[in-house]
């Protein structure tokens, strides 16, 4: 049978205490890419009325490991295409481009991002570690 698995009460209190500034910092990232509000949930892997608690007052998200992750994800492909493309306008854009790369398909970035799974997000990542000559 399995057992349920807990986060120990100090782990809890770490995420609550990384949420309002992961969230601040994803919110700056989503501004720069101009993404919608029904991406950015997306992105996040929440619902619209979590969604939309969280950016009114971040202080009081609860949560998850997943979430955390996500924006971890997303932070990690931000500061790669800073790496990568200097020019703060041409990295912007990056995730909005059709690219040939064959993960891509001759989609977008952001459409792969947009998939609704963490694995997803981690992939655009690792893609991008890669091609800057690092693995994550």
């Amino acid at each position: 049978m399995l057992e349920e698995i807990r986060m120990p009460a100090c782990e809890v209190d770490n995420l609550k205490k990384l949420m309002p500034a992961g969230l601040r910092a994803f919110s700056r990232i989503a501004e720069q890419w101009e993404l919608s509000a029904k991406q950015r949930m997306t992105l996040l892997g929440a619902s619209s009325s979590t969604y939309h608690k969280w950016m009114h007052d971040p202080t009081r998200a609860h949560p998850s490991r997943d979430t955390l992750e996500r924006i971890s994800h997303v932070l990690g492909i931000y500061a790669a295409l800073k790496i990568l493309l200097p020019n703060a306008k041409a990295a912007n854009a990056w995730i909005h481009k059709p690219n040939t790369a064959p993960l891509f398909g001759g989609a977008t970035a952001l459409s792969r991002m947009l998939a609704g799974n963490v694995s997803d997000l981690y992939i655009v990542r690792q893609y991008l570690d890669a091609v800057r000559g690092g693995w994550s």
